[in-house]
């Protein structure tokens, strides 16, 4: 049985290049485009919409600017899914780390200092953000303590730094439970790590082209990984083995986003088309088309109290945040 989501709110023009980027707290959305600031709208209060053809008005407020965030542009957020830690990266290198105050507003932490452009790229933090995980330009993996970053600190400084064969590490994830960190690669590889020994679990098959993006499932029962092969392979975190691979994109797949359930998997593409997939059916339900226009990342949004369904979000090369309610009924 197929699903249906509306399209209920649309902030145009929300950066003034491509959105890269985009991170979730349980009230909070932060994107992040080639524009030096990152934005950060409110999830919160106000989010739900009550009829599939009345839309709030302003439901997703603009909540705060960080202003000249990183001066070349930023490609990478992410923040802690419990709240109150931030990190996002720039074209230059460097990785900034925020914190959260008592009013929900961001104010700069550190700043870890990347020797060259490329010296940090893919992002991902750990559900109460104590650990940063960031890949490099030649296939190391680095994994930082964010409550020893103070000010500023060089790259160098790393707790664990986990070992791949020097592929670029395009894409990153944590496994909700923090036992277990996953890298993906330009050549195609796909690597899982145990955080507590430091070493490899396990290294993927199936992909042969650049990986874009990697993502744990809820239960850390499963990983997706996907990118220029336009597949989506599930993996088992534990054997290791391919359990499924996910078809009908017809482009290079950019981003990936469990629900909150781990029912299903959202997936974002370079020709604009959203995918939701049914893990338990092993298909596709529901498939969105923006626009032409590259999608970069997608996400699903924390549930407010308050409301029936769940709601997820894309953005891209449109330079909008478009966000999707599932239709009741279906």
């Amino acid at each position: 049985m197929s699903k249906q989501y509306l399209q209920t709110h649309t902030v145009p023009q929300a950066h003034p290049t491509d959105i890269f980027s985009l991170a979730v707290t349980p009230t909070q959305l932060i994107s992040a485009s080639g524009s030096s600031s990152i934005k950060v709208h409110s999830t919160g209060a106000g989010t739900t919409i009550h009829n599939d053809s009345a839309e709030e008005e302003n439901p997703f407020p603009e909540a705060q600017v960080l202003e000249k965030a990183h001066p070349l542009g930023c490609h990478h957020v992410c923040a802690a899914s419990e709240g109150g830690v931030l990190a996002s990266v720039g074209f230059e290198g460097d990785v900034k780390l925020w914190a959260a105050g008592e009013d929900a507003s961001w104010a700069e932490k550190g700043c870890i200092k990347g020797e060259k452009a490329g010296e940090h790229w893919a992002l991902a933090m750990s559900s109460e953000g104590k650990f940063l995980v960031a890949t490099t330009h030649d296939g190391r993996v680095n994994v930082y303590d964010t409550t020893q970053i103070n000010g500023e600190v060089k790259a160098a400084q790393t707790i664990t730094q986990f070992e791949t064969k020097g592929s670029f590490g395009t894409c990153v994830d944590v496994s909700p439970n923090g036992e277990m960190t996953a890298s993906g690669h330009q050549n195609g590889s796909v690597y899982i790590f145990n955080n507590s020994t430091g070493k490899m679990a396990h290294s993927l098959s199936g992909l042969v082209k650049p990986v874009r993006a990697v993502a744990f499932s809820p239960a850390n029962k499963y990983l997706a990984a996907a990118g220029d092969a336009q597949v989506i392979a599930i993996y088992d975190t534990t054997s290791g083995e391919q359990v499924t691979t996910l078809t009908g994109h017809a482009s290079w797949i950019m981003s990936l986003s469990w629900n909150f359930s781990g029912e299903y998997l959202l997936s974002g593409s370079y020709d604009g088309k959203a995918k939701i997939w049914s893990f338990e059916r092993r298909e596709c339900v529901a498939t969105q088309t923006e626009s032409e226009k590259c999608l970069w990342a997608v996400k699903w949004l924390h549930k407010a109290a308050n409301a029936r369904n769940e709601m997820f979000v894309t953005a891209g090369a449109s330079k909008s945040l478009s966000f999707y309610r599932e239709a009741s009924g279906t």
